[in-house]
């Protein structure tokens, strides 16, 4: 079995005063693509947030390759080679696409170069030049995606993706995920879109109340689609 790379135990993460994760407990192995399920303020982006360090207070134990990060700064931990790509996306409107593309620092080797990610992506080979308040929102999306790639990240966080785009770019963007698996990128997906994640994924977590409730492997979905259904509210 390929090794594990990411391994979440007993975490809980705090934004302020309130306590939203109830001791998370999952791990990811080398190549594979997990969701995390479950209803909006179940704590999904959380755990994005809070393996990277980026919530208030965190308990718990986050190894990156055997490394434990709990303690660290969230530039430390970026550096171990996770990337994120929030839900915001985050590109900045002054730049233009290729100017966002080339923003980010490297995190590690092995980052793909800018005529592979033209390849993946050729919506922003023709568009490198246009100001990032001038992209679509599929293309920002597409941008904030291929901005990780570029850094040598081997962990993708990955937050609703998907989200308020037309369905001809969540079939683009299906297709790169797919691509991204094939060449080895290790991906933890929050998704709303179940339809999306379910050909996607190795395995599911559903989350409520700040803890993982179900776990679903992707041969076992036909027979627990109906306890999906219940958790997910679909």
């Amino acid at each position: 079995m390929s090794k594990v790379l990411l391994k979440v135990a007993d975490l809980h993460a705090f934004y302020g005063e309130s306590h939203i994760l109830h001791g998370i407990n999952f791990e990811i192995r080398e190549g594979e693509l997990v969701t995390l399920l479950g209803r909006n303020g179940a704590g999904r982006t959380t755990t994005l947030r809070a393996i990277l360090g980026l919530t208030g207070k965190r308990t718990g134990s986050v190894q990156i390759e055997g490394v434990e990060t709990i303690e660290m700064p969230t530039n430390k931990i970026a550096r171990l080679g996770l990337g994120y790509c929030p839900e915001e996306r985050g590109i900045f409107s002054t730049l233009s696409c290729e100017e966002n593309l080339m923003l980010p620092p490297k995190v590690g080797p092995g980052g793909m170069s800018v005529e592979e990610i033209y390849e993946m992506f050729p919506n922003l080979k023709e568009r490198r030049n246009s100001p990032g308040t001038r992209l679509s929102g599929g293309e920002q999306q597409m941008l904030a995606m291929a901005r990780i790639l570029r850094s040598g990240a081997k962990v993708l966080l990955l937050d609703e993706i998907t989200e308020g785009l037309a369905p001809v770019i969540v079939q683009t963007l299906g297709r790169v995920i797919r691509a991204l698996k094939d060449k080895g990128f290790t991906i933890i997906l929050v998704e709303q879109n179940f339809r999306f994640a379910a050909p996607l994924a190795d395995r599911h977590y559903v989350i409520e109340h700040g803890q993982i409730v179900a776990t679903v492997n992707k041969d076992e979905l036909a027979e627990k689609t109906a306890m999906l259904n219940e958790f997910l509210g679909v």
